[in-house]
């Protein structure tokens, strides 16, 4: 067997420790990992150079929000097939450039943002990265892939404050000629559009090439891995260091994933699914992955999984036979959440799956206050004093599951109505703390087969 199950389908964390490391990122390529490299006649150099010893690697990330998302977790698997393969990686926070604004894929500017909050942005996107390859480490590397080199986090700011602006222009800006940069496809898109474009995003190409030079000559860092939407800035840099530091660089962008439907990967009901807990629960996370087409599922397991080729096609095989079972889903959401939440986060969706899947009240009884709120998130919370002999219509009007008392009467006289997934039929019944409310003091109301409503009890 590929994993071991538990009884529940659970994954037991230590099965997710699979060596697939290969000092030859190249053969990532086999996976679907990469759409251009560049120079596009580079491979046989690349090639060269990753036998012949590990290189360093770098990929950005702009301060545009306190989180990093699902959309950024291609790059961040990138970097972390690199460092399984022995390489050195860099991640660059853009302290500096989030003043800027990337304009790839943009319609318009981005809002400027305070230095307050590119400040807190940054340290929450440290953490983001920190507690991602903590967790590949603790949970899914394998001693068999050998000692990992230290991920580098640097903050571009840090550079940017100590050169003065005539001589940047003057040295840098020298290097770029305007033709070729009004000639990218993200200054042409906006160029051309209604709202035009401001100089300050027209030169972020710059400072993202110039980063690119300065890690090369901090790091001897030769590779910039990027969305596909970067290969301009990527192009630019390479430009910028080959008539500076006269050093073969190389570039290399990942495809934009979408789903069968050309929906964006991770995005949900179009909102961000993001790798803060704060933001987006492992619950959330776990669930999205989980609901995994089946045309879709086999590719994601190869882009964002650390399973190697042949399990992937075991775990494809066993779909076949029993695709009820939706084990490639399953096995595709474990990973995911124990590398952005840990043991801990999976747990955590696993028992909140079963709470609302199973229908099993010690599901309920297993979830702690504040999971049960984030598990039904958007359910009505309604804090109640436990007096004696409140019924169970009394109940549901004060929780305000019904419009009108005539309806609370015949919605549960008819069995529309559940107390911790038990169904209640008798209006008039009696609520008691042994038979109706979890030892948490909280009762999980339902009427229908979806409108939940929690109460919390004050004893």
């Amino acid at each position: 067997m590929i994993l071991k199950r538990l009884i529940n389908h659970q994954v037991t964390y230590w099965t997710f420790k699979r060596s697939y490391a290969s000092r030859n990122i190249l053969k990532l390529s086999e996976r679907g990992m990469y759409q251009d490299l560049f120079p596009n006649t580079a491979g046989k150099e690349i090639l060269n150079l990753l036998n012949k010893a590990p290189q360093c690697v770098y990929a950005g990330f702009d301060p545009t929000a306190d989180s990093l998302h699902v959309g950024n977790l291609l790059v961040i698997i990138n970097l972390l097939h690199w460092y399984r393969g022995g390489h050195k990686v860099i991640a660059l926070l853009g302290g500096a450039t989030g003043h800027i604004g990337d304009p790839s894929g943009r319609n318009t500017d981005r809002a400027a943002l305070q230095k307050e909050v590119i400040e807190k942005n940054i340290k929450c996107i440290r953490n983001n990265l920190e507690t991602i390859f903590e967790n590949h480490n603790k949970y899914i590397s394998s001693k068999d892939d050998g000692p990992p080199q230290s991920l580098r986090i640097v903050n571009n700011e840090e550079w940017y404050r100590k050169i003065d602006s005539i001589q940047f222009v003057s040295e840098i800006g020298r290097n770029f000629r305007m033709g070729t940069m009004l000639l990218k496809h993200s200054v042409q898109s906006r160029i051309n559009s209604e709202v035009g474009m401001s100089f300050t995003e027209f030169s972020y190409q710059i400072f993202q090439s110039y980063d690119w030079l300065h890690l090369l000559k901090e790091y001897d860092c030769r590779f910039q891995v990027g969305g596909s939407d970067q290969m301009g800035n990527i192009t630019a840099g390479h430009e910028l260091i080959s008539r500076t530091a006269k050093t073969d660089v190389y570039g290399l962008t990942l495809p934009l994933v979408t789903t069968d439907e050309g929906d964006k990967f991770g995005k949900s009901a179009g909102n961000a699914l993001w790798l803060d807990s704060a933001k987006t629960s492992p619950f959330s996370l776990y669930q999205y992955f989980i609901r995994t087409k089946d045309a879709d599922v086999e590719r994601l397991l190869k882009l964002f999984t650390f399973y190697s080729l042949g399990e992937i096609r075991d775990i494809m095989y066993k779909h076949e036979q029993h695709p009820d079972q939706r084990y490639p889903q399953q096995c595709l959401a474990e990973q995911l959440t124990t590398l952005v939440h840990g043991k801990d986060g999976l747990a955590q969706a696993q028992r909140a799956t079963s709470a609302i899947y199973s229908k099993d009240i010690k599901s309920l009884v297993s979830l702690k206050s504040d999971e049960l709120e984030k598990v039904f998130e958007g359910a009505p919370v309604t804090s109640l004093l436990l007096s004696p002999g409140i019924t169970v219509l009394e109940l549901g009007m004060k929780a305000k599951c019904f419009p009108t008392e005539n309806d609370a009467m015949r919605i549960i006289e008819a069995g529309g109505f559940y107390i911790n997934h038990q169904k209640i039929k008798k209006i008039d019944e009696v609520i008691t703390q042994s038979a109706h409310i979890l030892p948490n003091l909280i009762s999980l109301l339902r009427t229908g087969k979806r409108n939940y409503y929690i109460v919390k009890w004050q004893t």
